[in-house]
């Protein structure tokens, strides 16, 4: 029936606009354009080159300012995120039929970050002496009614959410709870890596991020200039020719940066405490050179006969295989997740970027602790021997 004859007009959902959302010609073409054939991808590159200089240089300041620092630029790229993440699916008409409701989610994050960071922050404490301090004295108190605090916040925020529960509106309202704590789960688990890693030494932090850097930008160079062949249809632009580039610049740049950050105790040395001074330590035997000879076939002229190495630039190659072939797997999740939503980008608060959790996707996955590490590689080491010993 006609709505103008019927006397009754049907209501029009308007949703929150959103600037990053997929063009319909985009959306129609399945995203096969490659970047070889877009005729916008020179302007594009020279957006992102821009964006990517001043997030390295912003990088090299927190780096020059401390783990305490990193620490925070860490929580401030998580509540990015978060904001990002929530923004998706909170519709504008649902916002104004719940007012306050948004707040919510934000309970559920702080609980969250008070729970991950408290024991990070309770391990840290042992080692630090300055005992007359308030803000020792108030955090001391904190780590130790830690769990029950957070206990008690969680659950302050499941019965706001029940009390908030409202008729014809139940599925939105646990969507959005459901959501939230996928969110979390999502934001917090790497992230409480992360952070391990730095107190651990700006070495175990700083080279898996790089590795993950320089892995997306040789597979987006690669893939701008030589990319033909379409690698998997969540992302439709990534090219095996930028995966196979990619992938081989990775490990060469992981073995070549770890003995470059490998040589400064500022990277190297684990921090304990919360202090925020210089650091100076006994090197662990991982950063301590090793020396090899050329073998005999290398040519007499040749004007070297021995190079160095630090043991930690062969654990790097299997930081830079990993880099290359299983990090990239989250960013293959995030290009479902904005296909399944119809959006371009998380966000747009990174000229040529998109948004903060788009250029964090593919650092999910990389974030184990260096005691992992070591028992990782230890254990495949351990496997590998095994077996090729069972064959002989």
């Amino acid at each position: 029936m006609d709505q103008s004859t019927s006397g009754t007009t049907t209501p029009r959902i308007r949703h929150r606009k959103r600037s990053s959302e997929v063009p319909a010609e985009v959306v129609k073409s399945n995203g096969v354009q490659l970047l070889v054939n877009d005729q916008n991808k020179y302007r594009s590159m020279w957006t992102r080159i821009h964006s990517s200089l001043w997030m390295v240089l912003g990088l090299v300041c927190v780096l020059y300012l401390g783990h305490l620092y990193i620490w925070a630029m860490v929580v401030v790229i998580q509540i990015f995120m978060a904001r990002e993440l929530f923004n998706l699916l909170r519709p504008a008409n649902e916002d104004r039929r719940l007012p306050g409701f948004w707040l919510l989610n934000w309970h559920f994050f702080f609980t969250a970050m008070l729970f991950v960071y408290g024991r990070i922050l309770s391990q840290q404490l042992v080692y630090t002496g300055a005992s007359d301090k308030l803000f020792y004295k108030l955090t001391s108190v904190f780590v130790k009614y830690q769990m029950v605090i957070c206990y008690f916040l969680y659950i302050a925020g499941f019965v706001w959410f029940i009390l908030s529960l409202k008729k014809k509106m139940y599925k939105y309202q646990f969507g959005q709870y459901a959501w939230t704590h996928m969110i979390l789960i999502v934001v917090f688990t790497q992230s409480s890596f992360t952070v391990a890693n730095i107190f651990e030494g700006l070495f175990w932090f700083l080279l898996p991020a790089a590795l993950i850097a320089v892995n997306d930008v040789a597979a987006y160079f690669f893939g701008f200039f030589f990319g033909k062949t379409p690698l998997i249809k969540l992302s439709p632009k990534k090219t095996w020719e930028g995966f196979i580039g990619a992938s081989v610049a990775t490990v060469i740049s992981a073995f070549l940066l770890a003995n470059v950050l490998g040589r400064y105790q500022w990277l190297t040395c684990p921090r304990k405490g919360l202090t925020t001074g210089w650091l100076r330590c006994d090197p662990d035997p991982l950063f301590k050179p090793e020396i090899y000879s050329f073998p005999d076939w290398v040519p007499q002229w040749f004007p070297w006969k021995e190079f160095s190495v630090l043991p930690v630039q062969w654990h790097a190659l299997c930081l830079g295989l990993f880099a290359s072939i299983i990090a990239p797997f989250g960013g293959f999740f995030a290009s479902g997740f904005k296909r399944a939503f119809k959006i371009k980008d998380f966000g747009d608060s990174i000229p040529g970027h998109g948004g903060i959790t788009d250029r964090m996707d593919c650092q999910i996955l990389r974030n184990l602790n260096f005691g992992e590490q070591q028992a990782l590689y230890m254990k495949l080491g351990q496997i590998f021997h095994e077996r090729q010993f069972g064959h002989s």
